[in-house]
């Protein structure tokens, strides 16, 4: 089922989905209203996914549902970053073997700590098909931003989001933590937790969406329209999971 979501969710992202109508217009074209509404479709999605406008839309509503965090954490202090990719072979540094996205979150993640104190900073994320699990790499890279080795805790087998909550339910219950993701990521991922029973409070890191000339079109925008329109997709999946289970 894991592989199934990720393939399904990979095929309906703005270019898999434009090469695909692209391709089928391609072996109808004998078909030329068929092969235009495809053409048409395609040149729309890619028209609007890129644009600055198109792009900015998609992401502003999901980054604008929670405000950055800076409220001090009481009593027992917890803070976790969801993991976001990595290349252990990329250099020795862990802090540089992250992707982007995963650095951004471990950065705003480590100034959440010291919003409160004696706190412990949690890791997630399997190697995939890295040899080094992402919990690794992060709690590695976390060290050299100056966390205390055992102030880390680690979920190297964690999957996904919904695997990260499990994980984190079992190590602290029902307790209150700081939940760092992005920002597109962080409705889903309270919604997931809340979900599994958990009192978690966002706190949003890597915010991509980005104002600028609404005519511009760049391949910046795609990623981010992409990134969006992922989101949009898992929380549909989210709500069809849980009311058929219901």
């Amino acid at each position: 089922m894991f592989w199934v979501k990720k393939l399904i969710s990979q095929l309906l992202m703005p270019i898999p989905l434009s090469v695909f109508c692209l391709f089928i217009s391609i072996l109808i074209l004998r078909r030329r209203k068929f092969v235009k509404a495809l053409i048409t479709l395609s040149f729309t999605l890619l028209l609007l996914l890129s644009s600055q406008w198109g792009s900015y839309q998609l992401t502003a509503s999901l980054e604008g549902q929670y405000p950055v965090n800076n409220d001090p954490i009481e009593n027992a202090c917890v803070v976790m970053v969801l993991g976001s990719g990595h290349d252990s072979t990329i250099a020795d540094r862990a802090t540089l073997q992250l992707s982007a996205t995963a650095l951004a979150r471990l950065t705003e993640g480590v100034r959440q700590l010291s919003l409160g104190q004696d706190c412990q900073l949690v890791v997630s994320g399997w190697g995939g098909s890295d040899e080094v699990p992402q919990a690794q790499v992060m709690a590695n890279a976390a060290m050299e931003l100056g966390v205390k080795p055992e102030q880390i805790i680690q979920f190297p087998l964690a999957k996904d989001t919904l695997e990260e909550a499990e994980f984190l339910k079992w190590e602290i219950g029902e307790r209150p933590f700081r939940l760092v993701t992005s920002a597109t990521h962080l409705p889903r991922a309270m919604m997931i937790f809340h979900l599994a029973g958990m009192n978690p409070q966002g706190a949003p890191a890597d915010f991509i969406a980005r104002g600028g000339y609404w005519w511009q079109l760049d391949a910046r925008n795609l990623l981010a329209s992409q990134r969006s329109i992922h989101e949009y997709l898992g929380q549909t999946w989210l709500k069809i999971k849980f009311s058929l289970s219901d």
